[in-house]
């Protein structure tokens, strides 16, 4: 790792850290951030205990908010990818909970889009089957809510943007159908696809904004960000993943090589 970067592609760059340990991105200098932070049911990544109180997670949850409030430029946008909410370890509010800590960790909200994934058709918990005894309501959607600094307005950047006509009619209304990604095709136990941060960035950023994912994970964002002309940064603790992020990145950006498996 060279300078405290894992990997520096041609509009990417992969820090291999810990988000609140990182010391490589100045305050106020990301147009956009762009993340799905994990969730808190006990996925298993390599590097993270996704299985902690509700109490820690929402302290977690505002720590690193905070954080990315001051790497924002104030007319800087905040696109959170959560969950609805959750049943796994008691009932729980997760999409309110976690607007409510933006706007305490200083954000302001504009909107929520609700991503209708239709994964429906994997669900394995009902409750009380076919009686109202206790039953399970899982709503097969996840949120992506909208938030911003200080500015909504955004005067910053190259004010170019490139997103069609087409796609601001369809994107502008708030609830985006499109297909997750498949875990087993990325090598990730929990990927997004590139198109919602695609979308975000689009509708949300300008041409050659830099726009920030703080856990990167399998690196969609900066696929993303690669494809449409932004300046990528991710932020991932597990080394593995930032391999994978790296070698995805090459491939979009045209590059050869792949990365070296990480130290033991």
């Amino acid at each position: 790792m060279e300078n405290g970067f894992f990997f520096r592609g041609k509009q990417s760059v992969i820090i291999n850290g810990d988000i609140f340990a990182t010391r490589e991105i100045a305050e106020e200098s990301v147009d956009l951030v762009v993340t799905s932070p994990p969730y808190n049911v006990d996925i298993k990544y390599n590097s993270h205990d996704d299985r902690v109180t509700y109490d820690e997670y929402l302290a977690f949850s505002r720590r690193w908010m905070k954080r990315c409030h001051g790497w924002l430029k104030t007319d800087g946008r905040f696109c959170l990818n959560i969950p609805l909410d959750k049943n796994k370890g008691g009932q729980q509010s997760v999409g309110a909970d976690l607007t409510t800590i933006a706007k305490e960790a200083g954000f302001s909200y504009h909107s929520t889009i609700v991503w209708n994934e239709g994964n429906i058709s994997r669900r394995t918990a009902w409750g009380s089957w076919a009686s109202a005894s206790a039953p399970y309501v899982i709503a097969p959607v996840e949120l992506i809510v909208v938030l911003y600094k200080e500015s909504w307005k955004k005067t910053s950047g190259s004010r170019q943007s490139d997103i069609t006509r087409e796609e601001f009619m369809a994107w502008t209304n708030g609830l985006w159908t499109f297909s997750g990604e498949r875990k087993s095709r990325i090598g990730h136990p929990a990927p997004f696809p590139v198109e919602l941060p695609l979308r975000c960035m689009k509708l949300f950023s300008f041409v050659k904004d830099t726009v920030l994912d703080p856990f990167m994970g399998s690196g969609s964002t900066l696929v993303a960000a690669a494809r449409c002309g932004r300046y990528g940064i991710g932020i991932e603790i597990d080394p593995r993943y930032c391999g994978i992020a790296a070698d995805r990145v090459r491939e979009e950006e045209g590059q050869p090589g792949r990365s070296p498996p990480p130290r033991a």
